[in-house]
């Protein structure tokens, strides 16, 4: 996630009124520097390299509460794990690698502007959407 200090998730955060434990402080710092949209498990991996006392009820009770205070997002992908990601400020899409696993952001203003008309053509205002692309590399 891009953005200014103020805009880390440690900051968005306390500005939410949650209260900021040494363990809590890790998990989100851990996170916020994440590129792969981690589950739970690998979220705590991660973290026990750090902080090697936080177990992973704490990790699950973290990422419950980010989430209703609109913090982070969750992802359900094909492969049936929730994943997590910062909530994002700009709105973006996902591929999804197949082979992998990887999870991939983009952004097509093309693709943006493609579903409001045909929203508007069906008569409808898109209120909100998620694109979830499964894809597979090209072999050369």
């Amino acid at each position: 996630m891009t953005g200014s200090q103020d805009d880390t998730l440690l900051e968005r955060s306390r500005r939410s009124g949650l209260r900021i434990t040494g363990q809590r402080r890790v998990i989100l710092e851990v996170l916020e520097g994440a590129t792969d949209h981690p589950d739970v498990e690998e979220l705590h991996r991660k973290v026990s390299a750090i902080e090697p006392g936080v177990n992973i009820a704490t990790v699950y009770r973290t990422m419950n509460t980010l989430a209703e205070h609109g913090l982070i997002e969750r992802h359900t992908f094909e492969d049936g794990r929730t994943r997590f990601e910062p909530a994002p400020t700009d709105h973006h899409d996902h591929f999804i690698d197949v082979d992998t696993g990887e999870v991939i952001e983009f952004v097509s203003d093309e693709i943006e502007r493609l579903q409001e008309d045909i929203a508007r053509k069906h008569g409808f205002e898109i209120v909100s959407h998620k694109l979830e692309l499964y894809v597979r590399r090209i072999k050369d």
